[in-house]
């Protein structure tokens, strides 16, 4: 993609091609340290397997909407986007015990075959998973430092990979903290801004923009675009993780309410319940033996108190807001354009 038309499938064959092969020789100079390495090396290269490179994109044109022009070592910064989020999602299925992601055992599932004769197993493969993750979390800032961009531009953007890596992790936390309490729809909505609106959308246009030497302005701009689309974004995954069919979405989706995870959908829900409906929901919140009986249940409650409709509600808020902040900002037609799909993408993605 050397043109100013915005072309998402050219996009992610680049992002794609750059991560395979940088994670590819990470992975067999891993490997090479021993043999007994190679199923943990094989799960480096499986979490960037697969992806819409989202967090990539926004941060491309982070760069582009400052006036910076397309730029293979731009590419490959922002690929590091991508490897942020490979961790995070290791992490992720670890903590939330997630035995599928796109259509796959996740890490930590996947690496019970290289301890099964260990004593422990289980307990050993979590924690091979969780040093995949630090791994690919490590790789991120290599690859970010070794993309080709000046040091001076690097330099611009190194402090934001802090507040990145802070508030992700916060907000992590802060699900983990808030799992199993009494729903709430503000601390729901906490959670979501802090441990996936912000390093999704937000902090990589930032980071793009940081590169580009973009101005304050355009910065406060990207944040007023980035922070309520990256809260649709976690929106439609909660619509999709309950309503969505696995076989498109990858995963299961009686994870979150066998986790009794803090979303903004069960918060909602929550919140309209009389006694009885809570009463009902709390007999199946929580339950790792949570059967298809059991989540239809749990749907049929939200369906019947239109939470779900009240979600797609704040969904189309959000997108309205973060087009709204774009329509403020002065950048050029085609990051315009490529700006505002984005953000139809993110928010509208097939169930």
């Amino acid at each position: 993609m050397t043109s100013d038309r915005w072309e998402p499938a050219a996009f992610r064959s680049r992002v794609d091609g750059v991560l395979r092969h940088f994670v590819a020789r990470e992975a067999e100079q891993f490997a090479a340290i021993d043999p007994a390495l190679g199923p943990v090396a094989d799960q480096l290269e499986a979490a960037v397997a697969d992806g819409k490179r989202l967090r990539a994109a926004f941060c491309y044109w982070g760069w582009r909407a400052a006036g910076q022009p397309d730029s293979d070592a731009l590419v490959r910064a922002a690929a590091s986007m991508e490897l942020v989020h490979a961790a995070a999602v290791v992490h992720d299925d670890l903590i939330d015990d997630s035995p599928l992601r796109h259509g796959r055992p996740t890490a930590h599932v996947a690496l019970r075959g290289a301890v099964r004769r260990r004593p422990r197993g289980a307990a050993a493969a979590r924690s091979l998973a969780m040093l995949v993750g630090d791994l690919l979390m490590g790789l991120a800032g290599q690859l970010f430092t070794t993309s080709g961009l000046p040091a001076a531009y690097l330099a611009r953007a190194r402090p934001l990979w802090s507040v990145l890596a802070r508030e992700l992790i916060a907000g992590e936390c802060l699900e983990i903290l808030r799992t199993g309490a009494e729903p709430d729809t503000a601390e729901s909505l906490k959670v979501i801004r802090y441990k996936t609106a912000k390093y999704t959308v937000e902090q990589p246009l930032l980071i793009g923009g940081a590169l580009a030497g973009a101005g304050e302005r355009l910065r406060e701009g990207y944040a007023g675009y980035g922070l309520p689309l990256g809260e649709a974004f976690q929106l439609r995954d909660d619509l999709l993780g309950l309503f969505g069919d696995p076989a498109r979405t990858g995963k299961a989706n009686t994870d979150d309410v066998r986790g009794h995870r803090p979303t903004a959908l069960l918060a909602e829900t929550w919140r309209v319940a009389g006694a009885d409906d809570r009463e009902r929901l709390r007999a199946l919140l929580g339950r790792r033996d949570l059967d298809r009986d059991g989540l239809e249940a749990v749907r049929e409650v939200m369906r019947r108190l239109k939470t779900p409709d009240r979600v797609e509600d704040m969904i189309t808020a959000r997108v309205e807001e973060a087009l709204g902040a774009l329509h403020e900002l002065a950048v050029p037609a085609h990051a315009f354009a490529a700006l505002t799909a984005l953000a139809h993408s993110a928010a509208t993605r097939p169930s």
